[in-house]
């Protein structure tokens, strides 16, 4: 199984549908990194040969004249996203405060649906008085 920037791409895949295995390439990307690399999108993970991964890897961890990342990935993209949401919630933005109770951010309806973020739903019931019934209230 080849191993790119620590992820382990499925090798009997096409190597531009295994690369968006990696967390912040889709499919455009993976493509566009290929067509850098020279390396035929038909071919399967397993028959790269190290250097074509060596090429996949420099490639994605190349830096423009300013200093940042052309391709930012897995754990550097995973870390900026939490911190983006975190900030959020800092300052205490409206997407913040939906963040923070587990609600959904992008103006979905809540009355019914958002089930995803609200979780299971948790049944409100009424706790009897066992004397109501004898008529004894």
């Amino acid at each position: 199984m080849p191993r790119i920037l620590g992820v382990d791409i499925p090798e009997n895949k096409r190597i531009d549908a295994s690369l968006p295995f990696i967390y912040g390439i889709g499919r455009v990307t993976a493509r566009r990194i290929l067509e850098q690399a020279e390396i035929d999108p038909s071919l399967r993970a397993k028959d790269l040969t190290p250097e074509q991964v060596n090429k996949i890897v420099t490639i994605l961890n190349q830096t423009e004249p300013n200093g940042n990342r052309k391709y930012i990935v897995e754990g550097d993209l995973r870390r900026e996203i939490q911190l983006n949401i975190k900030r959020l919630m800092n300052i205490n933005s409206y997407r913040g405060i939906r963040h923070r109770r587990g609600l959904p951010v992008r103006g979905q309806r809540t009355s019914t649906n958002a089930r995803t973020r609200k979780g299971p739903r948790r049944t409100v019931g009424v706790i009897r008085n066992k004397d109501a019934k004898a008529g004894k209230v």
